[in-house]
């Protein structure tokens, strides 16, 4: 079992553990001799860090709460992260979460802070525009005056930047929080000092007996700080809305039929097998099948798909849609956790936890990132110090707090992590589930998609078009042969015969010795003769010879129809048609996938003359016919040989080799039947249009990474040196750090608020 280390964060198996602490019922495992001294010196210090198992589901009732940019530090309770410094956020989002205790905190701290700072910094504002006249007799009282005000500042409303700035120390992680730290206790030090003992500062570095002080600076600073961390828990607050507006779908009550009475009970008193009624706009509360009534049901929330949905007897319904004008009558199926509204809503939360694997450029810059601003920040101060004009300890000092401040790496680390977390939940919206990170980036990258025919570029309900008899029997006997033996397969031709049969009124006799071969057909006995039903690879493994049939079957393929053969103890006795017609909107799907520049390749079982009618009609690029279901593997790694960057469309069932083999599997679910753990992307509704959807998120996501990095990567490429004063010798402009603090906040606010923007994007 793989584990955590709770000091340094590293996963490590059991076996690699150097040693083991029990912790408030809690067993901790360590790499290194270090980790569990440090850890056994000070339990609690490690407290808010990561569970043991991170990957496993919390404990009933048991609230959990997950760091945005370090997402393997999980803690049982609101606080900082030990890495990053950053809030964590729950875990599980749900509606009754509560207000947000970090925002409300932080918001009282502003409001305080700014009240405060507002004298010290409009004193120094209008010192500064009468060139120093109103401090020169009052500069000693003014900087007893900017200590009152600036400690309560600094020591209360600041104190929990100094909290996570020590945590990083501790946990070797320095972040933010360190710079922060850093430069406001230097500024407040430094005005500390010149205030209580001016003497011992330099006879150049006083006016008028008095040390020209910042705590202006240091209470601006800390009160900006406060102000980005309230406008930054917000936008990262409206990043959850997606899955809130998810859990916001699901009904609070269902309307349960037991005994012919009907009652409305609470939503998790209803169990599999109940039957639940739904009336005229109402909303589905559990997955369940249709066995009375029939109505039209508007399922885009789940699907994307806006127009309703036609539910008869025996189609399957979602919980979370919401009924049209006809009543229906239900069977659950699948309830709680189980439904397809709480499989989404967990996909999405883990896939937002995840990380890219284009975060590891910003981890690699992260990790030496604060080192580098300190040095530098020791470099300008000392280049001040020695070089600058008088007072150069002042200059200095402005100079070393400006670089620790603008150089905040919290836009760098939200850069991916936001972009995911909007994109996500995006796609949630419009059917498209997405596995992990790594799943959308690749998914940029694919310049080849492979799709089956049968219920992806058609409609995959097929009808039976043609039945030829040939030994002498009736139609309705042939019928019932067919139907016979495909009454126990899963194949789509199977429902067509059936369906046939019944519209006949047919009678299907049983069936015994049941066999099925796999991409050929079905034998058994009926009746007692020795019957198979399938293509010709079938017939020709049974003996069956088919050349009397070539012409017909040649015929009914050029029609568009799939040909199955029938054959009783070795003769063949009849010819099928089935035909599966085209999806409506599969045109223009087609042509919206080749706008994104990718090729399409159809692989599927169905013959080359069916085949390529679809293809030609649909502008298919390259077909793949005849190809059993371990074949279509095959056809992803020769594509992959070639170069390209392949995607596999597929059930996520019976193409799960060719998924596997795939850069990117994308599942193609229908309804409650989604396979949502087969592949890295998964359509809620299986068609076309959703991989169309697919594509353009995984595009626009991406994108909106590279966006933030660029502006995280830039801000602190021109920030940092023009802080530590590489215009002055030009402009004699230096940066103060209250105009550092300004930009700080705004890096971060400016990468939440482009990764936003994911959440109008048109897909």
């Amino acid at each position: 079992m793989t584990h955590v280390d709770p000091v340094c964060g590293m996963s490590i198996d059991e076996s690699d553990a150097v040693g083991t602490f029990a912790h408030k019922g809690t067993t901790y495992y360590f790499c290194a001799e270090s980790c569990l001294e440090r850890f056994a010196a000070d339990p609690d210090a490690f407290l808010i860090g990561r569970r043991p198992e991170p990957d496993a589901p919390p404990p009933n009732g048991v609230v959990e709460y997950v760091c945005p940019m370090d997402p393997e530090v999980l803690a049982n309770e609101p606080g900082p992260c030990p890495i990053c410094g950053m809030a964590l956020e729950p875990r599980l989002i749900t509606l009754d979460s509560g207000p947000n205790t970090e925002l409300l905190e932080m918001r009282r701290r502003f409001w305080i802070a700014l009240v405060l700072s507002l004298p010290v910094f409009a004193a120094s504002m209008a010192d500064m525009a009468t060139g120093g006249r109103v401090a020169m007799a009052n500069r000693a009282w003014l900087n007893w005056l900017g200590l009152l005000l600036a400690t309560p500042v600094i020591f209360w409303a600041g104190w929990p930047f100094f909290e996570r700035a020590w945590t990083s120390v501790i946990n070797r992680s320095p972040n933010m929080f360190t710079l922060i730290a850093l430069g406001v206790g230097s500024a407040y030090a430094y005005s500390t000092a010149g205030t209580i003992a001016p003497g011992v500062f330099p006879e150049a570095s006083l006016m008028h007996g008095a040390v020209d002080t910042y705590f202006d600076t240091a209470v601006v600073i800390t009160t900006l700080v406060l102000l980005g961390q309230v406008l930054e828990l917000t936008a990262r607050q409206r990043t959850g809305a997606a899955i809130r507006a998810l859990l916001d779908l699901s009904p609070k009550t269902a309307r349960l039929v037991r005994g012919g009475v009907e009652s409305d009970v609470a939503i998790g008193d209803v169990k599999v097998g109940d039957l639940c009624r739904v009336r005229p706009g109402e909303k589905v509360p559990v997955d369940g099948i249709v066995i009375e009534g029939h109505s039209a049901v508007d399922e885009s929330m789940v699907t994307g798909e806006p127009l309703p949905i036609e539910k008869a007897i025996g189609a399957r319904v979602t919980g979370g849609t919401v009924n049209g004008t006809g009543t229906v009558l239900f069977r659950a199926e699948r309830v709680g956790a189980d439904t397809l509204l709480a499989q989404i809503v967990r996909l999405v939360g883990e896939a937002q936890r995840s990380r890219a694997p284009i975060q590891r450029l910003a981890d690699q810059v992260s990790a030496l990132f604060v080192p580098a601003v300190v040095v530098v920040a020791v470099l300008a101060f000392a280049a001040w110090a020695v070089w600058g004009p008088e007072p150069r300890l002042a200059r200095a000092v402005v100079s070393a707090v400006a670089v620790l401040i603008i150089a905040c790496p919290c836009a760098l680390g939200l850069a991916t992590p936001m972009a995911i977390m909007v994109g996500t939940g995006r796609g949630a919206a419009a059917g498209v589930l997405v596995k992990n990170a790594e799943s959308l980036e690749r998914l940029e990258r694919v310049d080849t998609l492979i799709i089956d025919k049968t219920g992806t570029l058609t409609e995959g309900k097929p009808t039976v078009a043609s039945l030829v008899v040939l030994d002498g029997r009736s139609e309705e006997a042939a019928l019932g042969l067919v139907a016979a033996l495909e009454q126990a397969s899963e194949h789509p031709l199977a429902a067509a015969v059936l369906q046939a049969a019944r519209a006949r009124g047919v009678i299907v006799p049983p069936i015994a010795q049941f066999q099925a071969e796999p991409g050929m057909g079905v034998t058994g006995v009926v009746s007692g003769v020795r019957a198979a039903v399938g293509n010709a690879r079938l017939m020709a493994q049974a003996g069956v010879p088919l050349d009397g049939v070539a012409a017909l079957a040649d015929r009914l393929r050029q029609e568009g129809q799939s040909v199955a053969y029938l054959a009783v103890n070795g003769t063949l006795s009849a010819v099928v048609g089935v035909t599966d017609p085209i999806k409506t909107g599969a045109a223009q799907a087609v042509g919206d996938l080749h706008r994104e520049g990718l090729r399409l390749v159809m692989v599927t079982g169905d013959t080359l003359a069916t085949a390529s009618r679809v293809a030609e009609h649909l502008r298919v690029d390259e077909v793949h016919a005849d190809v059993l279901p371990a074949g279509k593997r095959e056809v992803v790694q020769r594509l992959q040989r070639e170069g390209r960057i392949v995607a596999m469309a597929g059930d996520g069932i019976n193409d799960a080799p060719a998924l596997a083999e795939a850069s990117v599997g994308i599942a193609m679910g229908t309804g409650t039947d989604v396979a949502i753990e087969s592949a890295g992307v998964t359509l809620v509704k299986g068609d076309l249009a959703g991989i169309v959807r697919a594509i353009r998120l995984s595009r626009a996501t991406m994108r909106n990474i590279r966006q933030n990095l660029f502006l995280a990567f830039v801000y602190n490429a021109v920030g940092v040196p023009v802080a530590a004063g590489i215009l002055y010798p030009l402009t004699g402009t230096l940066v103060s750090p209250i105009w550092a603090s300004a930009a700080m906040t705004f890096s971060s606010v400016s990468v939440i608020s482009n990764a936003l923007r994911l959440r109008r994007v048109q897909l």
